[in-house]
């Protein structure tokens, strides 16, 4: 993820719980903008209203998307350098995401798909 655009994040999550959900081995790394999606403390502003409407229509929220992925085993890692440029401390993460850099990611990676 390198948006922290709720649009794409909310497809990230999809595409990773789906797979998972099929028993494929799943990394979610996240840099740039997209290392938001995994703090701790979820939507904000506009996002908020995102949110609301998705439960409306019943489709996951962002909020159950990221606890489906946590339990269906996706790895989730927040780029290291992407939480320094924008000042997110490491202990703002939800719990269980890890903090690496691109090397850990091509170390663990089959196919990539980026959003």
């Amino acid at each position: 993820m390198v948006s922290g655009g709720s649009s794409r994040v909310h497809a990230a999550l999809m595409l990773a719980t789906t797979a998972a959900s099929l028993d494929r081995a799943v990394v979610l790394f996240a840099t740039d903008a997209g290392v938001a999606a995994l703090l701790a403390e979820g939507a904000a502003g506009q996002e908020v209203v995102e949110e609301a409407r998705r439960r409306s229509l019943g489709v996951a929220t962002f909020t159950e998307l990221r606890a489906a992925a946590a339990e269906l085993g996706v790895r989730m890692i927040a780029c290291e350098t992407a939480l320094r440029l924008a000042g997110i401390a490491a202990w703002r993460l939800a719990p269980g995401v890890e903090v690496a850099g691109m090397a850990t990611l091509l170390a663990a990676a089959g196919e990539i798909v980026a959003f």
